[in-house]
């Protein structure tokens, strides 16, 4: 009979299926984040220039190897970012020449360091074929950018106006919808047959925009997509621990130095690579799921991508509160780390 209050867990070495790196200082400074727990990482492209050719790739991978820690055993899967002027043939070469495992899509403006995204998606059409034939996955910041849609409606107006009419004509293309923060977004992941997937972060997981908002803004909770209503909140909690292969983790783990979070138009983006797999590992248990973190955090995610699951382990413990660092230090100023503003009893062990 299993364990119902298990205190010991030992899973295969997750991976993250979407993550900031940044670049020079700060990605020096949190490299070893994500190194020290998570044997691959989906990369993001938005750095400024935005990575968009594979030659672009080939060199920021190189600066991220280069960074590496000694001893590090961690694979960077790099993308590239979609633009109208995206070239299909440069696409389908990085594919082969395995320098790009996805394309990622930012609607123009939807987020940070969007700007050179889509505006006309008929333009990125051939790109999107090309990619359905070998098979590489369009990555996809789902949120409409028109100023006359309200915030808290962007993602399923998205889903509707967007995601839907580009699905339908190109149906053979893997898609996966990053950073999902609705129940619409669950529901339309379940109700697709094939080809169809959703990262959920760690923090969505955790905070509603009441934690942004209630009793005075909380800059360090402000992301994009925002944070949504516990009705929707407890939606991605279900998804996750479900088992269901089609959500996947991706903690779209973004930092941002203190300086540009603590203004008068910070930035979005919230810092979970340190303490991720115990927060993670908190969520599970308090759903009575601990079991089903491994489906979420190690094996959903390669499935869905055509890779194997890694053979290492790692093995997180219950007991005492681990603690975490309040932030890190870069050479650019500091980056505050992820509070979910309750105690973590699981730790990885080192």
């Amino acid at each position: 009979m299993p364990d119902k209050n298990p205190t010991r867990l030992t899973i295969r070495r997750p991976d993250d299926w979407h993550l900031h790196l940044r670049d020079g200082a700060m990605l020096r400074a949190v490299l070893p984040e994500t190194a020290r727990h998570f044997a691959r990482a989906i990369i993001m492209p938005n750095l400024v220039p935005p990575v968009v050719t594979a030659a672009h790739a080939a060199a920021y991978r190189d600066r991220i190897l280069a960074a590496m820690p000694a001893g590090a055993n961690f694979t960077p899967l790099m993308t590239l970012y979609l633009t109208e002027a995206t070239d299909p043939e440069d696409v389908r070469a990085a594919h082969a020449a395995g320098i790009a495992t996805a394309v990622k899509l930012y609607p123009a403006g939807a987020t940070t360091n969007s700007a050179s995204g889509v505006r006309d998606f008929e333009k990125v059409r051939p790109v999107l074929e090309v990619m359905a034939e070998i098979g590489m996955p369009l990555c996809v910041h789902g949120e409409v950018t028109d100023h006359e849609i309200d915030i808290f409606d962007r993602e399923a107006t998205f889903i509707d106006k967007v995601l839907k009419p580009l699905r339908k004509k190109v149906p053979d293309l893997k898609v996966v919808m990053e950073h999902v923060t609705t129940q619409d977004a669950v529901d339309y992941v379940r109700d697709s047959i094939k080809n169809l997937a959703a990262t959920i972060t760690t923090h969505h997981l955790i905070i509603n925009r009441n934690h942004i908002l209630a009793g005075g803004i909380k800059p360090h909770f402000y992301c994009l997509p925002v944070a949504k209503r516990e009705a929707h909140r407890i939606a991605l909690v279900q998804a996750a621990v479900s088992g269901d292969k089609r959500f996947f983790l991706g903690t779209d783990s973004a930092p941002h130095t203190d300086a540009l979070k603590l203004q008068s138009c910070g930035c979005a983006g919230i810092f979970t690579a340190p303490n991720t797999m115990s927060c993670l590992a908190e969520v599970f248990d308090a759903a009575g799921k601990i079991n089903k973190l491994e489906d979420f955090a190690s094996l959903n995610g390669p499935r869905f991508y055509g890779l194997k699951p890694n053979e290492d382990t790692i093995t997180l413990t219950k007991g005492d509160p681990v603690s975490y660092p309040a932030h890190i230090d870069t050479e650019d100023g500091p980056v505050t780390v992820f509070d979910p503003g309750f105690d973590l009893h699981w730790r990885v062990e080192e």
